[in-house]
């Protein structure tokens, strides 16, 4: 069955807190988890309740964020929808985790030099 993630962004990050995001990536997934469809979607102002109400909408299955609320955290969850919270970094990365099945809340997705 196809899945839709759904994905706060600042610029080409996870959005640091979820209610504060303008934006948001809504990526559909094939059975298999590949990728067939992305779209960016700017928000008219930046709305927790707008992005729980697109997520319905939507039929999303995962959201990835950084920050968010205990009460939208248990809202989604309710809903059914996987959340996968604490997530810091490039959305590609994220994507790139995601599909191999590695994303855990909380992951810090940057590099650093040297390490």
């Amino acid at each position: 069955m196809p899945a839709t993630l759904l994905i706060p962004l600042y610029r080409d990050e996870v959005a640091p807190r979820f209610d504060l995001a303008g934006e948001v990536l809504l990526v559909t997934l094939d059975t298999e988890g590949t990728e067939t469809e992305r779209s960016s979607v700017v928000l008219a102002h930046a709305s927790s309740e707008d992005i729980c109400r697109m997520a319905l909408e939507e039929k999303v299955r995962t959201v990835i964020c950084s920050g968010i609320d205990e009460e939208f955290w248990q809202y989604l969850r309710w809903k059914r929808i996987e959340v996968i919270d604490n997530v810091i970094g490039p959305v590609e990365e994220a994507l790139r985790r995601h599909a191999a099945g590695m994303l855990r809340s909380g992951d810090i997705l940057f590099h650093r030099e040297g390490a």
